[in-house]
Order: C-alpha cells, then structure tokens, then sequence
C-alpha cells in the first residue's frame, strides 16, 4: 500500500510538469495508474464491510463461545470465572477503542486546501501580507517567483507546506500521509492522530485475542475432546489466525509509523527527503509527538483533541508548520 502511495504521490507531483516533457509510455503508465486509483474508490465500501466482518468472527469467538459462558459456571469455578470476566472487560473497552478511532479515521476529513487559499508570508522578502492576483498568475504560469510556493497543476490552486495531492481522492491533502484503502480515506494532518490511535487499538486488541484464543488453538492438536460444535470450532480457529496475523502485520506498521512521529515526517516526506541528513520540521521528539497528539495528555489517547490545541496550535488545522530557522532554505 505505501508502495502504491508513492506511486500516486510520485506521478502527481512530477508527471504533468512543464519541466519534465511526458513520453508515451509515461502517458500509458499514467493512465494505467488512475484506472487503479478509480477501482480502489469503489473497494472502499467492501473494505469497511471486510473489517465488521473480522470484527464480528472475532465477537462471536471470544465472547459468545468461549468466555461468556463461564460467567455462568457454578461459584467453585471462581477462577475461570475471573479470568473471563477480566478477558471480556479489557475485549470490549478495547473494541470500543477500536472502533471509535477506526470511523474517525474513516469520517474524519484529512484536510483540505481552502478556497483561494494564499500564503500569508513570503520569509525571503519579509512580507506578511498575501499574495496579490498579479502574483498569483506568475506562480501559476512560470512556478518561479518563489521555490518554496507550490501549485498544483492538476487542482489549479497553491499547496500549502506539506500538502500533495491524491489521485484517488483526486484533490490535494494537507499533511497527506497516504491513501488507506482499510479506512476509506487519505491519512492527512486532520486524522493522522486518529489513525494511529487505530493501529494501537488494533495492536492491543488483536494482541489480546490471540492470547485469550490461544489454550483453545493448542487445543485442536491434543488428543483429548474439544467441546463444542464444528462452527465454534471453525470460527474460534478462523478468528485466532485472522488475530495472529494482524498482530504481527499492525505492529510493524506502527513502529514504523511512530518513527515517523518521531522524526515529524510523513510517509511521503520520508521518500522525499530519502537523501537530506536534516529535516526542518524536525523539532525533538516531545515537540514533534506534540505536531500530531496535541498538549492535553488527558487527549492522547481518545480521537479528539481539546479546545485548547486547536485554538494555540496551527499545525493541527494543517496549513502552517514551525521550523527550524537555520532551514528555511530548504524546500516545503
């Protein structure tokens, strides 16, 4: 997937240049390219209904077969009846976890350029009023007077820093990440936080069910008899292994994507600036974690942020983004 997002990225930005003449092949990769993007607008539906249906094998696994019946057994089985009840607890406060940071992924707009959107401050000249119409014909016939102002040819209208544009969306993201086709949605600076706070909810709940499920998997190899009727067996065995993969597969995901907070980058910005030893967004990791989470601790780990942020805090409207003065010479 964030292969197929550099592709987007990569052939947005650059194919429809005047800088760089296209060839036919280009011509013939680019269409080839958005008939793609076209077909995963129409998988998105599929997809949600593809992640209630892991979720409902899952529910019907752990709780309807396995551990809510203990809740039922006789008062000398106190332990079993514990253990399920701690397993049925932490299972549906993760799942809502889950599911409300999943659908703010989903509902949540990435960010978009606003209408007639023009930056306020040109740092070289040391103007903070914006751009006049006579500037903006410049920008948007010779993208010259300025290096560091971005316009998109395909959206006919400025970038602010940070922003790409998505062929599948088919308009430009603030802060875009990539193009998820899971959540339905580009991951931008609106609902980057929210997504991350998904694959954490993923991680621990897949995490849990796969330790829950485990003695009933092992189960299926002894020689002793399994309780039960072939469709618990089958959907107790199907929702261990879906869990297992998805456990291993979200958790390099989210390493990868809190290095990425770490380092106030974006999955585009990390091919971009693949050979630049230095980042100027790069504020150290508590400011940088503070970019995406916010200041409000008691926020973090809900997919919202506080009043307050939004008020003080620019970057999470996604259109301006404090930097390091020594690099204001390198690009957006």
């Amino acid at each position: 997937m964030a292969k197929q997002c550099m592709a987007d990225f990569r052939l947005s930005e650059f194919s429809h240049s005047s800088l760089i003449p296209s060839s036919r092949s280009g011509a013939a990769m680019a269409w080839n390219v958005f008939k793609f993007c076209t077909a995963l607008r129409g998988l998105g539906s599929i997809m949600i209904l593809l992640v209630l249906g892991v979720v409902g094998v899952t529910y019907y696994a752990v709780v309807l077969t396995n551990y809510a019946p203990a809740l039922s057994q006789p008062t000398y089985y106190y332990y079993d009846t514990a253990i399920a009840f701690t397993v049925l607890l932490f299972f549906h406060l993760l799942l809502i976890m889950l599911l409300w940071s999943y659908f703010a992924v989903v509902f949540t707009d990435p960010g978009g350029v606003p209408p007639n959107w023009r930056p306020k401050i040109d740092e070289e000249r040391g103007e903070a009023d914006q751009l006049n119409a006579s500037e903006f014909s410049a920008i948007a016939q010779t993208e010259s007077l300025n290096p560091r102002i971005r316009y998109c040819r395909k959206c006919n209208q400025l970038k602010p820093p940070r922003c790409h544009h998505c062929s599948v969306c088919g308009r430009c993201i603030l802060k875009m990440d990539h193009h998820c086709v899971w959540v339905v949605n580009c991951v931008g600076a609106m609902n980057y936080k929210y997504f991350l706070l998904f694959l954490f909810y993923t991680f621990l709940e897949t995490t849990l069910v796969t330790v829950s499920l485990l003695p009933h998997f092992i189960a299926f190899f002894s020689d002793g008899e399994i309780p039960g009727t072939p469709g618990t067996l089958a959907t107790t065995f199907l929702a261990f292994v879906l869990n297992l993969a998805f456990a291993l597969s979200v958790l390099g995901f989210l390493i990868m994507h809190l290095s990425l907070v770490a380092a106030n980058t974006t999955t585009i910005e990390a091919y971009e600036k693949k050979t630049t030893p230095k980042w100027r967004y790069d504020l150290g990791r508590n400011r940088n974690f503070e970019q995406v989470f916010g200041t409000d601790r008691l926020h973090w780990f809900i997919p919202a942020y506080s009043d307050e942020d939004l008020r003080k805090m620019p970057a999470l409207q996604g259109l301006e983004y404090p930097s390091k003065p020594d690099f204001d010479s390198q690009e957006f």
